[in-house]
């Protein structure tokens, strides 16, 4: 078993709808293992440190414990995934100058981001992956596991949502 931090972000199914009613029930529901943030109506996060066998064990568990409590409750992040180089750098330990220039001095061979502009988004995942190849940084597994397990699920997330828009 491993122990896994990570943050769930939900928007409840009325976007007044104040939180904090739910903070009781979720944790006498399994989430006792979570920091219930609740400081906006319509959105509930949960920063989970689970332990599991597995990153997805943990996260699906979490995920699945929410939406028991809270009917038709949607799903909009589970982090860590989405970053840009400052949030890499703290994960990592480094200064965001030290990656930065490890960005801009790898050129083209660096993750193309998801978004590129004044801040540019990556998943975490790519860049770790990248980081291990080259042999540059030692990754620890289980948080490259965890943004593996994260992207994966917010990709499916934005799939599921894609499927239910219809365009005519």
């Amino acid at each position: 078993m491993k122990e896994y931090e990570f943050t769930l972000k939900f928007r409840l199914p009325d976007a007044f709808e104040k939180p904090d009613i739910y903070v009781e029930q979720l944790s006498a529901n399994g989430c006792d293992d979570a920091l219930i943030g609740i400081g906006q109506n319509g959105r509930i996060a949960l920063n989970f440190i689970r332990v599991a066998d597995s990153a997805f064990d943990a996260v699906t568990s979490g995920i699945i414990q929410v939406t028991k409590v809270i009917p038709n409750v949607r799903l909009v992040e589970v982090t860590p995934d989405f970053v840009d180089l400052s949030d890499v750098a703290e994960l990592l330990g480094l200064t965001r100058q030290n990656m930065q220039k490890l960005m801009v001095n790898s050129g083209a061979r660096f993750p193309e981001p998801l978004h590129e502009g004044k801040a540019s988004i990556w998943h975490l995942a790519n860049i770790l992956i990248w980081l291990k190849k080259q042999e540059l940084y030692p990754v620890v597994e289980d948080m490259l596991e965890l943004a593996k397990t994260n992207m994966q699920l917010n990709i499916a997330k934005e799939m599921q949502y894609l499927e239910h828009l219809s365009i005519h």
